[in-house]
């Protein structure tokens, strides 16, 4: 099978920063490290099969949940895989833009 390349959107980009900095301001170093090593996982899973998670409401984009806390959404585009956003859960969903 072949592995899809990852593309990340700006918004993705700046989600997973902007979780990487709260754990590091909220919580420890090694909670960040945790979050990053499952986002690797779910993306290497991803790359090998991007419709491994469910589909949402949003046509072709694809629910990921990293912990309870964080969901990435995606979708597939040709032998690529487009990272839209990496949700925090905690924010109200009527201001998701996807």
């Amino acid at each position: 099978m072949k592995k899809r390349n990852i593309i990340w959107s700006d918004e993705a980009k700046f989600d997973y920063e902007e979780n990487i900095e709260f754990l590091l301001h909220k919580w420890t170093e090694q909670s960040a490290i945790n979050f990053i090593e499952e986002v690797e996982l779910v993306l290497d899973l991803i790359k090998n099969n991007p419709r491994l998670y469910p589909l949402t409401e949003y046509k072709s984009i694809r629910r990921a949940v990293i912990r309870r806390q964080i969901t990435l959404f995606y979708e597939e585009k040709g032998s690529a895989v487009y990272l839209v956003r990496f949700w925090n859960t905690f924010k109200d969903p009527d201001s998701l833009d996807i």
